[in-house]
């Protein structure tokens, strides 16, 4: 017994040595460590204070912690969001935009670094790149002026072309149901260059020697991208996927605003849009907290169901 406790006296005396030591050859890590960490508690963790406000009446000149209790225990305003038929057709909007890009701009990245992969000229590939790049850096101002001069019904490069050929214009910005595939279209285009470096860094980690071997075996390139690229990158692939799938409720601000007309509001509006319009303009800031509250809630309940998922079919998942 005395020989046991001497060796777990020696062995927690070696760790401290070792941490310390540690610690001296290591230090500026953890002091460059230390900034985002006080960023993310200044600018992240604090302001989560103020959610209090989404159950209560807000008051401009009063703290936080003095502001009354809002009606039905504090939850008025999210009573008041979902009997409001604008936040349930925002509601409906978001999450059928959300999937569509989901299903359809997710997958559209991972093929394109898988051609890219495939490129024999590096000339060639470095400029395609450059290209599928570009639109990432474009604000949504700008990209609605070039679906202005594209799709306009009667102005549009597209439209004009469409006529010349004797057909009849398409309203892709003027009709709801036009708008909701332009919408998609747009965004697709402007990100899918972006998002495939993930996927080109990724490839890019894959034994070289899997290659060879499959080769020599007589495999084709398909076959090489079905049974060796595509489960190299599968990792990559989940984590990045539910990471979208957590975000199925929450929207950016500026590309449905910058995109969204008068005729095609009712599959336009989205819950940012409807927070921007009135919560922020309407000064209801107890409605706009609790919009927000409600969406990261359902956008963490999603995360966790993803993740969960994820680590029942096999793989990692994000933690």
């Amino acid at each position: 017994m005395e020989t046991s406790s001497a060796n777990k006296k020696t062995s927690v005396v070696t760790k401290k040595k070792l941490s310390k030591n540690y610690l001296k050859r290591y230090w500026q890590l953890y002091v460059l460590l230390a900034i985002p960490m006080v960023y993310f508690l200044v600018f992240k963790y604090v302001p989560m204070v103020y959610i209090q406000i989404a159950f209560k009446k807000y008051m401009l000149n009063t703290s936080v912690w003095s502001m009354p209790l809002a009606k039905n225990n504090g939850f008025q305003y999210f009573i008041q969001a979902f009997s409001n038929p604008e936040f349930l057709r925002a509601l409906r909007n978001t999450i059928v935009l959300n999937l569509l890009d989901l299903c359809i701009g997710f997958p559209i990245p991972i093929i394109f670094a898988l051609i890219l992969n495939e490129l024999v000229f590096k000339r060639f590939k470095k400029v395609v790149q450059t290209i599928a790049y570009m639109p990432h850096f474009l604000s949504w101002v700008i990209i609605y002026g070039i679906a202005i001069q594209l799709f306009a019904p009667s102005t549009g490069l597209i439209n004009l072309a469409i006529t010349k050929m004797g057909g009849e214009a398409v309203p892709f910005l003027n009709d709801g149901n036009h708008w909701v595939w332009t919408y998609i279209f747009l965004g697709v285009w402007q990100s899918f260059g972006w998002n495939s470096i993930v996927y080109l860094a990724a490839i890019a980690g894959i034994n070289s020697e899997l290659y060879e071997a499959a080769s020599v075996d007589g495999a084709g390139r398909f076959k090489k991208m079905w049974h060796i690229t595509l489960p190299g990158i599968k990792p990559t692939i989940v984590i990045l996927l539910i990471m979208a799938i957590g975000n199925i409720l929450g929207s950016s601000f500026d590309r449905p605003f910058a995109l969204q007309n008068n005729l095609v509001m009712d599959q336009a509006q989205v819950l940012s849009t409807y927070v921007y319009q009135y919560g922020i303009k309407g000064l209801q800031f107890s409605l706009t907290t609790a919009v927000g509250l409600f969406q990261s809630v359902v956008g963490v309940f999603f995360l966790l169901m993803a993740n969960w998922l994820s680590r029942k079919l096999g793989e990692r998942g994000i933690w």
